[in-house]
């Protein structure tokens, strides 16, 4: 099992690079995946789990700095 990516440390500028990053590439599953079968069909719900944690990582950075 692969170890889940850490964002932590990670300057803001380059968590809205990856941010950017994996939307894009979350756009891209789905719409390979509406012309046909995915390789991976979980691959999407990973995209959006890492998403979620930079969200989460990006929110965490705000609030420490307002604090």
């Amino acid at each position: 099992m692969a170890k889940k990516l850490s964002f932590k440390g990670k300057k803001p500028e380059e968590i809205v690079k990856l941010l950017s990053e994996k939307r894009e590439e979350l756009r891209s599953l789905r719409f390979s995946a509406a012309g046909g079968r995915a390789k991976d069909a979980s691959q999407g719900a990973k995209v959006r789990k890492d998403i979620a944690r930079l969200l989460t990582e990006q929110t965490a950075q705000k609030n420490a700095d307002n604090a």
